[in-house]
C-alpha cells in the first residue's frame, strides 16, 4: 500500500487503495469465465460460504435474485437439494475450509458445476471447482480476511453488473424483485 495515503486520519482511504490494489490483479479470463458461468438465466445457483465471506455470498445470492435468478443460499431453509445442472458458488479464502469442502464434493457428485472465489487458486478447493476466480491478497493492514471479502462482493457486483448489460430493463427488473416487505 502506498505509505503516502494516511491511514491514521482516512482509513477509508487506506482500504479504499488496497482493494483497488487487488482489483488490478484479477485475471480478466478468470473474470469473464464466471461471468459465462452464471449468464445462463435458467440454471440454479447455490451460494456458500463461511464467517465473512459467508456474508459476501448471502448479498450476491440476493443480487442474482434480483436480478430474476433462481438464487438460493446454502444453509437457508427454503434452500431446495442441489443438483444436476446446477451450480455452486463457493467463497473461501483459504480454499480448505472442512464445510465448503464438503458442499464442493457433494456438488460435484451431483453433477452441479462448482465456482469459487479464493486467495489459494492451488489449494483444494480449487482443484474441485470447475472454475477459479483467484483472488490474489498478497499483504493487508485490515484484520483478518477484511479485504479478501471485501473484494468479492465487488467482483461479484461485477459479474451482476455485466448480466445486467444484456437485460432490457435491469434496473426495472431488480427494483421491482427487491423486497417491499420492510
Amino acid at each position: 500500500m502506498d505509505q503516502g495515503t494516511a491511514p491514521g486520519t482516512r482509513p477509508w482511504l487506506a482500504v479504499g487503495q488496497e482493494i483497488e490494489e487487488l482489483l488490478q490483479r484479477i485475471d480478466p479470463q478468470a473474470f469473464a469465465a464466471v461471468v459465462d458461468a452464471l449468464r445462463d438465466g435458467d440454471r440454479r445457483w447455490f451460494f456458500s460460504g463461511q464467517g465473512r465471506s459467508g456474508l459476501a455470498a448471502q448479498m450476491s445470492a440476493m443480487r442474482f435474485m434480483h436480478l430474476g435468478r433462481s438464487a438460493h443460499f446454502v444453509g437457508e431453509v427454503t434452500a431446495p437439494s442441489v443438483r444436476k445442472g446446477d451450480g455452486l458458488l463457493i467463497i473461501s479464502g483459504s480454499g480448505e475450509t472442512p464445510v465448503s469442502l464438503s458442499y464442493a464434493k457433494i456438488a460435484k457428485a451431483e453433477g452441479a458445476t462448482v465456482v469459487t472465489l479464493t486467495h489459494k487458486p492451488k489449494g483444494t478447493l480449487a482443484g474441485i471447482a470447475d472454475i477459479v476466480l483467484p483472488v490474489p491478497v498478497i499483504e493487508t493492514k485490515q484484520f483478518g480476511g477484511s479485504l479478501f471479502e471485501q473484494t468479492c462482493l465487488l467482483l461479484l457486483d461485477a459479474v451482476v453488473l455485466q448480466l445486467a448489460s444484456d437485460m432490457d430493463d435491469a434496473h426495472g427488473t431488480m427494483a421491482y424483485r427487491h423486497t417491499n416487505l420492510q
